[in-house]
């Protein structure tokens, strides 16, 4: 995996992130006291969940040699009582059999994001200066 970095951007709280060569923003939501400027911590993560799904989706198909001409992920995610709660809504897009359309939908729950978020995770946080 690439190195994965964030520090203080412009503003309350946007950050400027890179992930190697590639760089973007986060912040959050003006009514939560940033500015906008880019997706929040929470919306990266729901995103995360929707792109590996979509991959996923995308090379089974193709290994399986099935008509899945798209995969839509839409990730609703709100955190109530302490709990993160998210809500993944898949729209297949191509001439697929209702058997195909059932083990699609049991791969969505393969993805390596998916699997991380229902697994255990271990942070080990440390100081580097």
């Amino acid at each position: 995996m690439r190195k994965v970095a964030a520090q203080f951007g412009v503003g309350a709280l946007q950050q400027k992130m890179s992930v190697g060569d590639l760089h973007f923003l986060s912040d959050a939501e003006v009514i939560n006291g940033g500015s906008g400027t880019g997706p929040s911590p929470h919306e990266y993560l729901a995103v995360a969940l929707a792109a590996c799904t979509t991959m996923t989706l995308k090379m089974y198909s193709g290994r399986k040699g099935w008509d899945l001409q798209n995969a839509i992920v839409t990730v609703h995610a709100e955190r109530v009582d302490d709990v993160e709660k998210m809500t993944r809504d898949i729209e297949l897009v191509g001439n697929l059999d209702a058997e195909q359309k059932e083990r699609l939908m049991d791969i969505a729950n393969k993805c390596p994001i998916h699997k991380v978020l229902t697994g255990e995770i271990q942070i080990k946080t440390q100081l580097v200066n």
